[in-house]
């Protein structure tokens, strides 16, 4: 039972933070270490319960997911907007696919979650003192090279603590995006990346899964997604008013709090 307890305390963080630039892994990480979580195989259970996050969010944009799809056929918007996506999505399917091994045996160290967020930190707040005239004011102007890119930047969140959405976030910014809509382009982002990597962690560890891990991906998912429904909008009007900087003190200072605890 207790162990259920922090799988729903652990879907509630995975579920207010996927979307922020903060690193829901990292802190899946460091608070499922400090409270002693003891998941199913590998980090099964902090991929899994991403995709109830993500379902959170194409609820909230169920109108642009559902007329993207079914204007594929006919609505040549509706194609250049999927393909944009398909186009960021790429360079994280390729890397993560060559490297996705390599990566998860690094997502056992708090240290390295809590160097990543300083340093996270750091440059979000860099990139928020410039003064870049944004180019593109909504996520179907973003043009494809532009999205690769971004989808390149993305790939840097392999390494945890360094957070998908602040990754694409902040390529969004230096590539010309507004705030709200680097934001968004995030989000629709996370979609593919997110499902992809939840297939892929499903397959591979399918073996190593019992009923008992089932129950607890099952508790922190259905967490994880009430939490997201509650936090995309809030972030978005956060975002639009005063921009990046609190997330970024945020980063730096949870960073901080986690190195002075593991080297008390």
């Amino acid at each position: 039972m207790e162990n259920y307890l922090i799988a729903a305390v652990l879907g509630i963080i995975e579920g207010l933070t996927e979307f922020l630039p903060v690193s829901s892994t990292g802190h899946l990480i460091v608070f499922g270490d400090f409270l002693g979580f003891q998941g199913p195989a590998g980090k099964t259970f902090e991929i899994m319960i991403q995709l109830g996050a993500i379902l959170a969010l194409i609820v909230v944009y169920w109108r642009k997911v559902f007329g993207t799809v079914i204007g594929l056929p006919v609505d040549p918007k509706a194609r250049r907007f999927a393909l944009t996506i398909l186009i960021g999505f790429l360079p994280a399917m390729v890397l993560g696919a060559l490297l996705a091994d390599r990566i998860e045996a690094l997502l056992d160290s708090p240290t390295v979650v809590a160097v990543a967020l300083i340093l996270g930190g750091i440059v979000m707040l860099a990139v928020e003192q410039l003064r870049h005239r944004p180019r593109y004011g909504m996520v179907e102007e973003v043009p494809y090279l532009t999205s690769l890119l971004i989808g390149f930047a993305q790939t840097c969140a392999m390494v945890p603590g360094v957070s998908r959405s602040g990754a694409t976030i902040i390529g969004g910014l230096l590539l010309g995006l507004e705030r709200r809509t680097a934001a968004e382009f995030s989000f629709f982002l996370a979609m593919p990346t997110m499902a992809a990597a939840f297939t892929y962690s499903a397959f591979k560890h399918r073996a190593d899964l019992d009923f008992h891990d089932f129950g607890l991906i099952a508790t922190g998912f259905v967490m994880a997604f009430l939490a997201a429904l509650l936090v995309v909008k809030p972030f978005l009007a956060i975002v639009s008013r005063i921009g990046f900087s609190p997330f970024a003190y945020y980063r730096v200072a949870l960073g901080t709090l986690v190195l002075v605890l593991l080297y008390m």
